[in-house]
């Protein structure tokens, strides 16, 4: 299939399958915003069921304190509920 033939979902399964990527790097990438990829990629993950591949989700991380429980580990969180900081790494996802 060529790649202009190519769903937005089915780029992001191809790319996560190449290798583990943010959201940010995803949405470079695809050319659609961060949120845009976060949709997808939950999507994707609900396509993988039953293929025998699954979506890998490496969880956000406050870089200031190490917390790492967000509520949801594929979201993009803005600030960190324990010490407050905006400096949050983004999750990394990819698909084995």
């Amino acid at each position: 299939m060529r790649e202009a033939d190519e769903t937005t979902r089915q780029r992001l399964a191809a790319a996560l399958r190449e290798e583990p990527a943010t959201a940010s790097e995803l949405a470079a990438r695809l050319d659609v915003t961060p949120h845009a990829v976060v949709d997808h990629v939950e999507h994707v993950a609900r396509s993988l069921e039953g293929t025998g591949e699954q979506l890998l989700v490496a969880p956000p991380t406050c870089r200031d304190c190490g917390f790492s429980e967000f509520d949801d580990p594929a979201n993009l969180p803005s600030r960190c509920p324990s010490c407050k900081s905006e400096s949050i790494a983004e999750p990394t996802f990819t698909v084995e």
